[in-house]
């Protein structure tokens, strides 16, 4: 890391530290199995939307074992106001069928075991693993690819992978899952995919994107 990159590093952590010390995930659960489920049905879906669906499937589904002796089609029903509901239900099913099978009904604090269950990908398991099991991991999703690039903490990563290669190796360890937080709640609310709002970001002089644009601004006048 060259000395223009450990300041930039430097200074998202310091900044966020400081205004955003403490930084979660809007999803709302109680126990690692409400968390994993909310976390598939978030899938190209909002938290919000997500929040408002939970509450009666938790109800009627406490435990993976009474969503496992139930049915994809009664899984529909509760969530079919998410977006693709169908792909979502079967998933949602058949890892409730798996964690009852090979989990003792359990969510498994591990990235290989996660990855096993139907619905979860290397994203969803590195949320678990953050956010669930308190471990120190990154996951990247839309906001965390499109944030960082944006910044320049990478430099034109072509996938979220990359991303989250790199951001693990520039990053201090102890900050890592609450840098995916600030990195989410930062392009949920500031730094918006569509029209960024600039004028209420605190890193703007540390971001690529707003330099570039301020530069061919002046060039411009």
């Amino acid at each position: 890391m060259n000395d223009k990159t450990k300041q930039k590093y430097s200074a998202f952590v310091a900044y966020f530290e400081k205004n955003m010390p403490v930084a979660e995930s809007e999803l709302q659960y109680n126990n690692p199995y409400e968390l994993l489920v909310a976390v598939i049905l978030s899938a190209q879906c909002t938290d919000k939307r997500v929040n408002m669906t939970t509450p009666a499937l938790f109800r009627r589904f406490p435990t993976p074992l009474d969503m496992a002796s139930s049915s994809q089609e009664e899984v529909f029903e509760y969530i079919k106001s998410i977006s693709y509901p169908n792909n979502k239900a079967k998933n949602l099913f058949k890892m409730s069928q798996m964690l009852v099978s090979d989990f003792d009904g359990v969510v498994p604090d591990d990235m290989e075991e996660l990855q096993k269950l139907p619905g979860v990908g290397r994203k969803t398991a590195n949320v678990m693993m953050a956010v669930a099991f308190k471990h120190q991991a990154m996951p990247v999703d839309t906001h965390v690819f499109r944030v960082a690039n944006r910044i320049g903490l990478t430099k034109n990563s072509k996938n979220v992978s990359a991303t989250e290669k790199t951001l693990v190796k520039n990053l201090p360890n102890e900050t890592l899952s609450k840098a995916h937080h600030w990195l989410i709640l930062h392009g949920r609310y500031v730094c918006k995919a569509r029209k960024p709002l600039c004028g209420q970001c605190g890193i703007t002089q540390i971001c690529d994107f707003y330099i570039k644009n301020s530069k061919n601004q002046t060039l411009d006048n």
